[in-house]
């Protein structure tokens, strides 16, 4: 199983900072209206560890990117790190706090496009586009490449040359004749 350091590192920000709320004060109004005190987990080293989490979280988002080339999550992650870094040395209060929460809130959708990307690719990568379709007037039998955009209505068997229609209540011919079904089935959609 692979280690996804993007989403550790991001919520290793939000763990930061919730148990940190006198650094961070929306989050110090939250848990004070929950009835939890303000306390200091890690001390004075809150900073360092936020931004050693940020950092965590690019990397991962970088790997990821390697492996699936979506560049989405990282042009929504590096200005995120930017304005966290941006709100850390260049701001004073008491508007550090916004860009700060707004960098925050990136990289969380930053983890999360990355995430919904993984998923959508790991789904076509499951997909099988080869089919062996039968015929059922001569059993002749022959495996055909689908296709991913639209729904084959006909197909000509290349032996006897019947040509053959899905059956009633079926959305293809490869759904009907084939041993696998046509791709928008196997991820889930109505094909037609």
């Amino acid at each position: 199983m692979k280690v996804r350091l993007d989403r550790i590192g991001t919520i290793g920000v939000f763990i930061t900072a919730l148990a940190s709320p006198c650094c961070f004060p929306l989050f110090g109004f939250l848990l004070t209206a929950f009835g939890i005190g303000n306390f200091e987990l890690f001390g004075g080293w809150t900073m360092y560890v936020f931004q050693g989490l940020v950092v965590i979280s690019l990397i991962g988002l970088s790997l990821s990117y390697r492996t699936h080339r979506c560049v989405w999550p990282l042009l929504i992650a590096l200005p995120s790190a930017g304005i966290i870094c941006y709100s850390y040395y260049f701001i004073d209060a008491p508007y550090w706090t916004i860009f700060l929460y707004t960098g925050m809130f990136g990289l969380l959708c930053a983890s999360g496009v990355d995430y919904y990307r993984i998923r959508l690719h790991k789904k076509r990568k499951k997909m099988e586009l080869q089919s062996t379709i039968t015929c059922p007037v001569c059993g002749h039998t022959k495996e055909e490449t689908m296709p991913t955009d639209a729904c084959q209505f006909f197909y000509e068997c290349k032996n006897c040359h019947t040509r053959l229609k899905p059956k009633s209540g079926d959305c293809c011919v490869f759904c009907s004749y084939g041993t696998v079904p046509c791709p928008p089935i196997q991820m889930g959609k109505n094909c037609c």
